[in-house]
C-alpha cells in the first residue's frame, strides 16, 4: 500500500464530488470522494513506513535479510517523497487562491 494513487482514481474521487447548488447543500457519500481518497493514501503511505520499520527491526536481530531492508526503505523513502510533493501542490494551490482578487 503505496501512497502512489493512479491519477484515473483521483480523477473518479473528483467526480463524484459534487458541487453546492446556489442556495443547496453538498451531499457526500460517506467513504467516497476526493478527501477519502488522500485519507487512504496517508493511511497507506503510515502502513509503508511501518513495514519498513518493522523489516528494519528484523534485520537488526538477524530474522531478515538485508534486502529486504533496502526494498523497505526505498519503498517508504518514496512515499514520503510522494507526500511532500503533493502537500507542496496543494500549499501553492492554496496561496494561488488567496491571491486571486475578490
Amino acid at each position: 500500500m503505496a501512497l502512489l494513487v493512479a491519477p484515473a482514481q483521483v480523477a473518479a474521487a473528483y467526480r463524484t464530488t459534487s458541487a453546492p447548488a446556489v442556495g443547496g447543500a453538498v451531499s457526500v457519500v460517506p467513504g467516497s470522494g476526493f478527501g477519502a481518497t488522500l485519507q487512504r493514501a496517508v493511511e497507506g503511505a503510515v502502513e509503508v513506513g511501518r513495514s519498513a520499520d518493522a523489516a528494519t527491526t528484523q534485520a537488526l536481530l538477524g530474522q531478515g535479510s538485508v534486502a529486504d531492508v533496502v526494498m523497505a526503505v526505498s519503498r517508504a523513502e518514496l512515499t514520503l517523497q510522494t507526500a511532500v510533493a503533493v502537500r507542496d501542490r496543494v500549499v501553492s494551490a492554496y496561496q494561488d487562491v488567496m491571491r486571486m482578487p475578490i
